[in-house]
């Protein structure tokens, strides 16, 4: 027996010559065996505490990846030990372990198998975040400029926040938030957004597709099976109220916001709005039907669920209020920093009406205890020493500017086009002269010009007949450079030979 303090692996010879039970040969089990040979190499090198560690890893690694497929017969304690330089107890205690975690299989008389029980692993991870589709310009809609993230101010209220927070702190939070950040918040959301807003009723949620999600459980739990969502909107409102249980029902607009009419002859108590920036016509919602909204939610005891995406950013006159600060108790509010800061960070807000702050708190609970209380100590920091303010104003000046350049660079390329939903927001709706139609057309011709676009139909559920030939873009403007909004418009341009 060779000294387990010793290092003279070997290749093997022909171990597993014998057929094993399920019939496998002896030079399939030799080849199985050969390929998986170098696996178990780094753990003859490692220090002789861990050896034994080491190879137990690289067996249990070679079963996993298929190296070792299942019914591959190993060699025996002494021949393995031989082969590799250690003890032959170092060889027979990895075979235990790994026998008794299922790895392999033991006969008596027969010898040592790989067991059937393992499936091997994908070997790598797959990421499926979504990704801008590769077009030269991307004017999608959804996403702000991500190279304006303050990363300077950012790691700065990192190491502030490190620095101060109490141990005790990082234990499980309040599943509402921290008080620190949910007092920030309210006054942020009070001064910004003209929101009634009680520290008691804020939740810090991960995006507004958390507070949907929270939202629909609670309404399903009350026996609510129908909400109303806008058409066209936002068709992550009724993908999200569906996984709740809750079925979307679509509500046309008209010219100052969602229409009256269908929405009381529809017979749903809770509906959907984007009211400061429609989503994606880009209106913002009349003085006249912000009342007739709030007068429909009386009238039925029911609620109106405002998503506050964009609310922030106006260019010509101060932003509108949130509907939510003329009548609290019927209006839960939502909105996050993906927009202002970046999405991957994960954390919004909302704010529900007295009568639904118990169960949507207990729901949040047991949905996740919380959101991580280092991330949620940094925002309220960020928020308290202005620096939040002085990001809003920064993307605020980029954001207008690459606007107006849009405004410009369509009025060149193809004049007479009806641009529309600019006072506020990331996006504008560009409604062509006739003759560029019908969309089908130009959006191909766009796709091969390598510009990526959608049409407004693309967000409706049952788009009129006018658009069927009238091409109706919306623009996605704020992650694209000036430079680029003006190339991607002369490329659509020169692509529909306007």
């Amino acid at each position: 027996m060779t000294p387990s303090g010793t290092n003279s692996a070997r290749p093997p010879d022909t171990p597993g010559s014998a057929s094993g039970p399920s019939g496998s040969s002896g030079a399939s089990g030799s080849a199985a065996w050969a390929a998986a040979w170098e696996l178990l190499l780094p753990a003859v090198s490692a220090p002789a505490r861990a050896r034994g560690r080491s190879l137990q890893a690289a067996l249990r690694e070679a079963v996993r990846s298929g190296r070792l497929a299942p019914g591959t017969r190993l060699p025996s304690s002494r021949e393995l030990a031989a082969d590799l330089g250690v003890s032959r107890g170092l060889v027979t205690e990895a075979y235990e372990q790994l026998t008794a975690e299922g790895y392999l299989r033991s006969d008596r008389g027969a010898g040592t198998w790989v067991g059937g029980a393992v499936r091997a692993a994908h070997p790598r991870a797959r990421d499926l975040a979504p990704r801008s589709p590769g077009a030269h310009v991307d004017f999608l809609p959804g996403t702000p400029d991500l190279s304006l993230f303050p990363r300077a101010a950012w790691a700065a209220a990192q190491r502030g926040v490190l620095a101060e927070l109490p141990h005790h702190a990082l234990g499980y939070p309040d599943p509402r938030g921290l008080p620190r950040l949910r007092t920030a918040l309210a006054e942020l959301l009070a001064r910004r957004r003209g929101v009634v807003a009680d520290p008691e009723r804020v939740l810090v949620v991960s995006g507004v597709a958390q507070a949907t999600t929270l939202l629909g459980f609670v309404l399903h739990a009350r026996r609510v099976r129908a909400v109303g969502v806008e058409d066209p909107g936002t068709p992550e409102h009724g993908a999200l109220y569906t996984s709740a249980g809750v079925r979307p029902v679509p509500l046309p607009l008209d010219d100052e916001g969602l229409a009256i009419g269908p929405l009381r002859e529809s017979g749903v108590r809770v509906v959907v709005t984007t009211p400061a920036h429609q989503f994606p016509s880009g209106i913002a919602y009349s003085a006249r039907r912000r009342a007739e909204l709030l007068d429909w939610a009386h009238s039925v005891d029911g609620l109106v669920v405002e998503d506050d995406y964009d609310g922030d950013f106006r260019y010509d006159r101060a932003p509108v209020g949130a509907l939510q600060g003329l009548d609290p108790e019927h209006v839960a509010y939502t909105g996050s920093v993906s927009k202002s800061l970046a999405p991957g960070l994960r954390l919004g807000w909302l704010l529900v009406p007295a009568s639904l702050v118990e169960e949507v708190v207990e729901r949040k609970r047991t949905m996740d205890l919380g959101n991580p209380v280092v991330d949620q100590a940094l925002l309220a920091r960020f928020m308290e020493r202005g620096d939040y303010d002085r990001q809003l104003r920064r993307c605020q000046r980029a954001y207008k500017e690459r606007r107006d350049v849009l405004v410009d660079a369509l009025e060149e390329h193809f004049p007479g086009t009806q641009v529309s939903g600019i006072a506020a927001g990331l996006h504008a709706i560009a409604t062509l002269p006739g003759r560029y139609g019908p969309p089908e057309r130009f959006l191909a011709r766009a796709d091969a010009a390598g510009v990526a676009v959608r049409s407004l139909t693309d967000y409706a559920q049952t788009p009129a007949g006018e658009e069927r030939v009238v091409v109706r873009l919306v623009l996605g403007y704020a992650h694209v450079s000036p430079a680029r909004i003006r190339e991607g418009v002369r490329l659509m341009a020169g692509a529909v030979g306007a």
